[in-house]
């Protein structure tokens, strides 16, 4: 008698089933958006500029007019609809095209070349071999204390983004802390966690943001940084949440290492473990460590004081990898060479080009549906203004649940906080005096949504690359962190409706 299952084993085909690729995923969504044009009209709004204070320094925004909203008309005087084509013509985004033109749209070019040259960079430091010398010291003079790491990293990155809005900066530490929480027993979701999904927490509930809370509130035309003591309060509770998660997780995993949703994956810092450390450590690799330490300090600094984005931290973190590489080889580390510069450069930056392409995708579906000039008929200004009327015919409570329902799931479509504030603040901050609710609580709801669904949306760029750099699929990510995600929206939304009832203002 044959041994091959058959067919109509239902357990047999339960378990060929797979979660589709993120690429697949991101494709349907595409699909998706492109129909949605046939069925809803193209709609615009007027811009004007407002000013607010943060810190005494004037800022100034172009934003939405919300009141003067129009569908766009034809000469005849019928409704336009932006119809995506399946191929495109000339500068159009079409169906068969839209990976290609988010691919080489301009944020996303400069996005997928900061994550190359991250990569590259810290590839290079890798090469070295001083980051896994240093991790066996760390843990041998540790041991016993291991699982103090989570909640000390967890508070440390929750800070960072509600201070200075930390989130990108986040995918260079979880290149080193990677290995090491492998090494400790942990996996690399655990490292996820406390890396970028940390900032996340910390963004959200920040209480003086200057790329997300001060922007919403400045544009609201409520007190910059008002509200602070609340919000205070909201993020050491929310970061407490974050850091009971994780170390429950990683207890678990410590315990049966086969109960890790990245278990596969991280077989490759399981090999570097047995493979590439040597026990040694010198002058250069205490060299080595100090220009890491020295650009991670230069970079926050930079961010915090001169506002720099993704090309200055970039060029910096270039500029560390050459260092660390050219102590490499007047050392020998690892028996490095000029050429393994250039190698391990390019191994480490082609780590990245499977977020990289995730992050094309996702802005092409954006494109789809029109989100580049909000002054533009497009689809997207059409369900802004339709979500903006539908929440204004409901009673207070529930419009401030669903103002923060609508900005999570904005975010997919626009993940930058100081861009989602424009697009939606100057829309749903008069709508609250309209239906009842404080202009603080609509700031709220807007950090909430804004913040916390990066967690677990593919257009998120940092998300995508600390996945990468970690080596675990968005797919087997999604498994994990749906339940977490639940718990941050059943607790934000309980801090949403009870901040409308204590008269949050």
């Amino acid at each position: 008698m044959s041994e091959t299952v058959s067919q109509s084993d239902p357990q047999a085909t339960a378990k060929s089933w797979q979660m589709p690729d993120t690429l697949i995923l991101i494709f349907i969504v595409g699909l998706v958006a492109a129909l949605l044009s046939y069925f809803i009209p193209a709609g615009y709004f007027a811009t004007e500029q407002v000013s607010y204070l943060v810190d005494g320094v004037e800022k100034v925004r172009t934003v939405i007019d919300p009141q003067s909203f129009a569908y766009a008309k034809d000469d005849n005087g019928e409704l336009v609809y932006n119809a995506v084509r399946f191929f495109a013509v000339g500068s159009e985004t079409g169906v068969m095209n839209f990976p290609f033109a988010g691919l080489t749209s301009g944020s996303a070019v400069s996005v997928i070349m900061f994550m190359m040259v991250i990569g590259g960079a810290f590839g290079v430091v890798m090469r070295t071999g001083t980051v896994d010398n240093g991790i066996l010291r760390l843990i041998d003079k540790t041991k016993g204390s291991e699982a103090l790491f989570i909640p000390v990293l967890f508070f440390l990155f929750s800070l960072g983004g509600a201070v200075f809005g930390m989130g990108e900066e986040a995918v260079a530490f979880a290149i080193i802390i990677a290995p090491l929480m492998v090494r400790l027993g942990y996996d690399g979701i655990t490292t996820v966690m406390v890396t970028y999904i940390a900032t996340q927490i910390g963004f959200a509930t920040s209480w003086m943001n200057p790329f997300s809370v001060a922007v919403a509130q400045g544009i609201a035309g409520i007190p910059v940084l008002s509200g602070m003591t609340f919000r205070i309060v909201m993020w050491v509770g929310f970061t407490l949440v974050g850091i009971a998660f994780t170390m429950y997780y990683a207890a678990s995993v410590k315990k049966d290492p086969k109960r890790s949703y990245s278990y596969a994956s991280d077989n490759y810092f399981r090999q570097q473990a047995m493979s590439s450390v040597e026990a040694r450590w010198n002058l250069g690799d205490t060299l080595v460590m100090l220009v890491l330490l020295v650009a991670v300090i230069w970079v926050i600094w930079g961010v915090v004081v001169h506002a720099w984005y993704i090309a200055e931290i970039a060029s910096q973190f270039f500029t560390m990898g050459l260092v660390a590489g050219l102590i490499g080889v007047a050392f020998r580390l690892n028996n490095m060479t000029f050429n393994d510069i250039a190698l391990s450069f390019k191994e480490g930056a082609g780590v990245m080009l499977a977020p990289a392409l995730l992050v094309g995708f996702a802005k092409g579906v954006l494109m789809l549906i029109g989100g580049g000039d909000i002054s533009e008929p497009s689809v997207l200004n059409s369900i802004l203004n339709s979500a903006g009327s539908a929440i204004g015919g409901l009673p207070d409570v529930l419009a401030a649940w669903l103002m923060y329902v609508f900005q999570s799931v904005f975010n997919f479509f626009v993940t930058s906080g100081s861009g989602q504030a424009v697009l939606t603040m100057p829309l749903l901050a008069p709508l609250s005096d309209i239906v009842g609710v404080t202009r603080q609580v609509s700031v709220l709801a807007f950090q909430l949504g804004d913040g916390f669904t990066n967690v677990i949306v593919p257009t998120s760029a940092p998300l995508m690359a600390t996945l990468g750099v970690c080596r675990i699929d968005w797919g087997d990510w999604l498994r994990f962190v749906w339940r977490f995600m639940l718990l941050l929206f059943v607790i934000a939304s309980v801090v949403v409706v009870g901040a409308h009832l204590m008269g949050f203002a």
